[in-house]
């Protein structure tokens, strides 16, 4: 809450305006009744045709003027809510930026899209309704019945029965459906989260000829939603009803003991008219609150669930040196006894990792699938902590550097090719904000991009979809790895970058790389001999611990993990790639 003030403060003046002019709409209204039984008593009973066209005349007035203030006062809580929504979406977009990919990992991304979006959107709406009813519907409540006991306070005795009896009915709704709103979110959350996957696993699904099962979990996910909603709908749906009713049997109340008075002379007809107004004043005032309660309450669980991510705090902090100058004699990169486990595992991925890189050399990477390469390299670039050990880059300790340097440093191609809607200058400017075509295209050299990008006949203004959908998976991936080199990092990391190049264009890029990036310290992690065997050192890993590390011809003769994976792709008598 008290970071939903801080955001309503931006605003204070129209904050405030909105909920003061639907007082004054309200104020209005509460006039009415009293201006109707004028009519019946006066103009009515008296036959003044000439009096009923003033008080008509008032009416008109009262409504005009009450209608111009609830217009301003509606226009004043839409644009609070909105700018609310739009800082909380912005805020809490650039807080999951600041997390590390540990609780990234931890939230899910579809929860965290599902609170950036749908949850802010209840905060808004719910923002919204408060300003413009919070004090205006207490108001009419209270001011209906102040108004009704100086009518006549016998006759509005049944208003001081009715009003509690109301809030008692509206608050032990509220109390019970608030619990109720947090579990149909939790839910919904797990309705998103198997949508997003089958979406992006389309493929797969269908290739398996899992339609039907898919289809079948999906609909016990909406089920369960449906059935939650619906339970918590019925109770929510109980306020209506209920208050209808509470209402009805108090303008009985009042009809019987107004008749009474009117029949003793003790009140006219227009004092009884004016309460029955009053009364049908506090219901439909009553229903609104009820319904601004009900959106409270899920505005408050959302706002509840949007917090949370809020109080989640990086675990890489932001803060940091700046990363050391290349020195003579220092490693580029060094691991020193670096352990990995990942957050709710058993068991270390990485463990007892050591090896060190020069400036300009290359380490191939090399495993089998689930021996924690890509794992390794995340820990380069600082996007996990190891848990034991040390990662050093030129000299110094990952975990003192500051991660924003660290990565200007390095250039990362990972292992899932990932473009962004646009063009292609565009993308390849995320690895580097003023890089000029020339560079651009000399990148797109190195990475064998070139030929197929000349063929678009667009240049660098080809238009890119949602995640490089109008290109093929070795286009993407070349297009990557041109982004990383377009900013020069003096370290390149290549994770399994090229599996879905044919061999000749995979062994034409690693000769590019090796002939255009001789001071760069290149990483190349992949599951082919071919793409490694040239690499200066080679670390071998089994199922996260080193199982070799050398050469090709020193692992051939040492490291029996190696051979084996050299003779199942038989490569172990292939000649080298020269630069």
């Amino acid at each position: 809450m008290k970071r939903l003030l801080g955001y309503l403060k931006y605003h204070p003046v129209i904050t405030i305006l909105a909920p003061l002019f639907k007082l004054l709409e309200a104020t209005f209204e509460l006039f009415v009744p009293l201006v109707v039984a004028q009519m019946i008593d006066v103009g009515i009973a008296g036959g003044d045709g000439a009096y009923l066209w003033q008080m008509g005349g008032l009416l008109i007035l009262l409504g005009v003027v009450g209608f111009g203030f609830s217009l301003i006062a509606q226009y004043f809580a839409a644009k609070s809510a909105v700018s609310t929504g739009m800082m909380m979406r912005n805020d809490l977009f650039r807080h999951i930026n600041t997390l590390s990919y540990k609780e990234i990992d931890q939230i899910g991304i579809s929860t965290l899209i599902n609170r950036m979006t749908g949850d802010v959107n209840q905060v808004q709406n719910g923002v919204n309704m408060f300003l413009r009813l919070f004090l205006r519907s207490p108001f009419v409540v209270l001011g209906a019945a102040v108004m009704a006991f100086t009518v006549d306070v016998r006759a509005a005795v049944p208003f001081a029965v009715t009003i509690p009896v109301l809030l008692v009915v509206v608050f032990a709704i509220l109390l019970t459906t608030m619990p109720l709103y947090k579990k149909v979110q939790k839910k919904l959350d797990q309705v998103l989260l198997s949508t997003r996957e089958n979406l992006q696993g389309i493929r797969v699904v269908r290739a398996f000829n899992r339609q039907k099962e898919e289809m079948a979990r999906f609909g016990e996910e909406t089920g369960a939603l449906y059935r939650g909603q619906l339970f918590v709908g019925k109770i929510s749906a109980l306020l209506n009803p209920l208050t209808y009713v509470i209402i009805n049997l108090g303008i009985i109340a009042v009809l019987y003991f107004g008749g009474v008075q009117v029949n003793a002379g003790d009140l006219t007809q227009g004092e009884v008219i004016a309460l029955i107004n009053y009364m049908s004043q506090i219901l439909t005032e009553l229903v609104k609150l009820a319904n601004l309660i009900i959106l409270l309450s899920r505005a408050l669980a959302s706002l509840g669930r949007v917090n949370a991510v809020f109080a989640v705090q990086p675990s890489i902090p932001a803060s940091g040196a700046e990363v050391p100058a290349e020195k003579a004699g220092v490693p580029a990169v060094s691991f020193e006894n670096v352990g990995f486990t990942y957050a709710g595992a058993r068991e270390e991925t990485l463990q007892g990792i050591s090896f060190s890189v020069m400036p300009g050399e290359t380490l191939g990477i090399i495993g089998g699938t689930g021996s924690g390469k890509s794992t390794l390299a995340n820990l380069i670039p600082r996007f996990y902590d190891c848990t034991s050990g040390t990662v050093r880059l030129f000299g110094e300790d990952v975990k003192s550097l500051r991660p924003a340097d660290i990565r200007r440093h390095i250039g990362v191609v990972p292992q899932k090719a990932t473009l962004f809607s646009g063009s292609l200058r565009k993308n390849m400017r995320w690895g580097k904000e003023d890089a000029t075509d020339g560079e651009i295209y000399a990148a797109l050299d190195t990475a064998q991009a070139r030929e197929f990008v000349d063929s678009k006949q667009e240049g660098l203004d080809l238009p890119l979809h949602q995640g490089g959908g109008n290109l093929s998976g070795g286009q993407k991936q070349r297009l990557t790895i041109a982004r990383a080199l377009v900013g020069h990092p003096d370290i390149l990391i290549l994770d399994d970058s090229a599996s879905a190049l044919d061999f000749a264009t995979d062994a034409r890029l690693r000769r590019a790389i090796k002939e255009d990036t001789e001071k760069m310290t290149v990483f190349i992690i992949s599951q082919r001999v071919s793409a490694i065997r040239n690499a200066d050192h080679i670390l071998v890993l089994d199922d996260g611990r080193p199982a070799g590390y050398g050469t090709h011809a020193e692992l051939l003769r040492t490291s029996p993990v190696y051979r084996e994976i050299c003779a199942s792709q038989n490569a172990g008598k292939e000649e080298p790639i020269h630069g």
